[in-house]
């Protein structure tokens, strides 16, 4: 039964078999026409989420002890969870890790507004008044689309790639969990890019409304301290991977760079360089490069 269900499950589905978020962002084409209901009840229900737990990763895939230690590693994790539960409006993964990591259930909303309540305040309530009254007010869906795809996924996502190649040693539950979302967010970037392009070629009329829609957003994304809340966490898993150097090893945050040779601010240049080549491919292939 296993390798039947197995063998349905597409590869961009699957925990194993999918490519990383970028690469799968980037190459792959999926359709809303491909992606509805059905197809994500096959495969992401009974594929993707098929045998994880808890804050969705498998159970082999433990949150080591040294992780539930107060110090700058897991206060590093714990921020990047609770801004990812209030960005992505998932909280029950991120609430379920974040008890995981020692965090009391009945302190939870607590920390994660101590955490990342300023940030909320300073990147995504900016980000909600530019977008809500696209959809809510003027009843643009198309361009509710444009800004999910290209600012808010496209953006973000970068910086879930490059948690779950740091946390890969140091934390393997939480790998795996930004594995399963990545997985999740492909299929956002893709469907969302393959709605704007076929909408497009019905309506060419519009691109360039579009154009300037997502001309204003990335002037906007500019202007918020985006940068300086990746920095902040990246300056705090530093400190927390230096006391782990026998856990990191010679391992590789990409080939070529050991990640404990890596500093704060590469890696913070690495994940706005993803950001920057993700949104370019999206926009040449939706047709507003």
């Amino acid at each position: 039964m296993a390798g039947r269900a197995e063998s349905v499950i597409p590869a961009e589905a699957d925990i194993d078999r999918a490519p990383g978020l970028l690469d799968g962002a980037m190459s792959l084409d999926l359709t809303p026409q491909r992606c509805n209901l059905e197809y994500w009840l096959g495969t992401v229900a009974q594929g993707t989420l098929r045998g994880l737990v808890r804050g969705g990763h498998r159970a082999e895939a433990a949150t080591p002890a040294w992780m539930r230690e107060p110090g700058p590693l897991r206060q590093a994790l714990i921020e990047e969870f609770a801004f990812r539960s209030i960005a992505e409006e998932k909280a029950t993964r991120a609430l379920s890790y974040l008890v995981e990591l020692g965090v009391a259930q009945d302190e939870l909303h607590a920390t994660i507004e101590r955490v990342a309540g300023e940030d909320r305040e300073k990147i995504l309530v900016p980000l909600e008044n530019f977008g809500l009254p696209l959809g809510r007010d003027a009843g643009d869906f198309i361009g509710g689309v444009c800004v999910l795809t290209v600012l808010v996924e496209g953006v973000l996502a970068p910086a879930a790639e490059l948690s779950e190649l740091k946390w890969r040693l140091l934390d393997p539950a939480a790998a795996e969990i930004e594995r399963a979302a990545g997985i999740d967010e492909i299929r956002h970037l893709t469907v969302g890019s393959a709605v704007i392009k076929q909408y497009l070629q019905a309506n060419p009329g519009e691109l360039p409304r579009l154009k300037d829609l997502i001309e204003r957003g990335r002037a906007m994304w500019g202007s918020l301290p985006v940068l300086d809340m990746i920095l902040r966490r990246e300056r705090l898993f530093q400190e927390g991977m230096q006391q782990l150097r026998h856990v990191v090893g010679d391992y590789e945050l990409v080939p070529g760079k050991r990640l404990i040779d890596s500093t704060p601010e590469e890696r913070l240049m690495m994940a706005a360089t993803w950001s920057m080549e993700l949104q370019d491919s999206r926009l040449a292939f939706m047709g507003l490069a």
